[in-house]
């Protein structure tokens, strides 16, 4: 509950006239117990986050109904945020900035080098997954960085949570995401078009490995999933 898989999820239900607190049922399950709980029956559907979706698919376990890095308006947004208070903004305006930064400049080298990321992150025991499989999901994934499209997508996921009744109906949502996001020194859409990544020998993915991935896991669905039904629904 309250995890990026479990907020979009209600996003695109309150998008599509579901109200999610009324007419779903919500379950936790920890992550690597999602496929069993569909075996057995205790779930219709389950909102999730790579490589977690892909495996699913590639199991033929579910079928996807919603995709936050294909689907409209979804797809061209920020996927998820890291978030300090005002109190520790106020006093470290330097390291804040500086931890922005660095994340910014991974997630341009993610994109640059999205095989080397997959290796990083298996090896690294980060996730239980297989290299291929994780370069599979990252590379379906895109990893952008953008200071104005995190201003964009604050206010499209302020908006959508109004609708799904996360945030109060009363809520000035232009003005929350005026509050929400704040200016950082040296943190701007200029310094990361002029920021230059190092690309890793072997690091990328062609679309010929793709396809070849694709027709070795034989998925019913594009990979990436979110939000999944079982492929018996």
């Amino acid at each position: 509950m309250g995890t990026p898989p479990f907020i979009f999820a209600n996003r695109v239900l309150g998008a599509n006239g579901i109200d999610p607190s009324r007419e779903i049922t919500w379950l936790v399950f920890p992550a690597g117990e999602l496929g069993l709980a569909i075996d057995k029956g205790e779930v219709d559907a389950v909102a999730d986050s790579e490589p977690i979706g892909s495996l699913l698919l590639a199991q033929g376990k579910v079928r996807n109904i919603a995709d936050q890095a294909a689907d409209v308006p979804y797809r061209d947004a920020y996927c998820c945020e890291v978030l300090v208070s005002g109190k520790f903004l106020a006093r470290n305006p330097k390291a804040t900035a500086a931890a922005t930064r660095a994340l910014l400049k991974a997630a341009k080298w993610v994109e640059t080098n999205p095989a080397a990321a997959a290796k990083l992150s298996v090896e690294g025991k980060y996730l239980a997954s297989t290299v291929d499989m994780n370069t599979l999901s990252i590379s379906h994934l895109r990893y952008v960085p953008s200071v104005s499209g995190a201003q964009t997508a604050v206010r499209l996921a302020a908006a959508e949570m109004k609708t799904a009744g996360m945030l109060s109906p009363t809520t000035d949502v232009e003005a929350l995401a005026t509050r929400a996001f704040a200016t950082l020194e040296g943190v701007s859409d200029e310094w990361l078009n002029s920021l230059q990544v190092e690309k890793v020998a072997g690091g990328q993915v062609t679309r010929g490995w793709i396809l070849r991935a694709y027709a070795r896991y034989n998925p019913k669905e594009v990979f990436c999933g979110l939000c999944l039904l079982p492929v018996t629904q």
